[in-house]
């Protein structure tokens, strides 16, 4: 699958904008972090674009999200490694990921949401403008964008050999890449 039909793809089950600001961000990430890891940037970022892909056939329900969205890309012929990375992004099922690329897809889906909640909160609400040290320092604020789980986001340490600082440069550089298309 190209990056266009993953697109599509994309469009078709998902309705939600912010959704699909999600998955345009998580894949920007993913396709940055492959490429500084000597990974498959293109790979990486179907499986970061398509990570969500049954959120809304599932309503919602975390006990059967990303289940869903693993067994709709088998069925479309994606290779098992991605089905698996979008099974296991999910913290839900208690399974822990196990390649690169799942490891990667685990650390960076919270991250996202925690750089776009940063940006929200600016005067200008400009990813522009947002730097990793604020990133980091809302990072520290457990109440600050609760639903971006500390401990996945931390877990770039042990799974990518990155330090937290690296590992939100990159994230933070690839959105600000895309900025126009997240809307920030």
């Amino acid at each position: 699958m190209n990056r266009e039909e993953a697109y599509n793809l994309l469009r078709q089950n998902l309705k939600n904008q912010n959704l699909i600001k999600h998955s345009l961000a998580v894949e920007a990430a993913m396709k940055a972090l492959a490429s500084h890891l000597g990974e498959d940037s293109e790979r990486w970022g179907i499986t970061g674009l398509l990570h969500d892909i049954d959120y809304e056939l599932v309503n919602d329900n975390l006990k059967t999200h990303s289940e869903k969205g693993a067994e709709i890309l088998k069925g479309l012929g994606l290779d098992g490694e991605t089905c698996k990375a979008v099974l296991t992004h999910n913290e839900a099922h208690g399974v822990a990921p196990e390649s690169l690329m799942a490891k990667a897809l685990f650390c960076v889906d919270p991250l996202t949401g925690l750089i776009v909640a940063a940006t929200l909160v600016l005067p200008s609400k400009k990813i522009k403008e947002l730097e990793s040290e604020s990133v980091l320092k809302r990072f520290k604020e457990k109440a600050f964008a609760r639903g971006a789980n500390r401990e996945i986001i931390s877990k770039s340490r042990d799974y990518l050999n990155l330090s937290l600082e690296e590992f939100v440069e990159i994230v933070l550089s690839a959105m600000k890449e895309i900025s126009s298309e997240l809307g920030l």
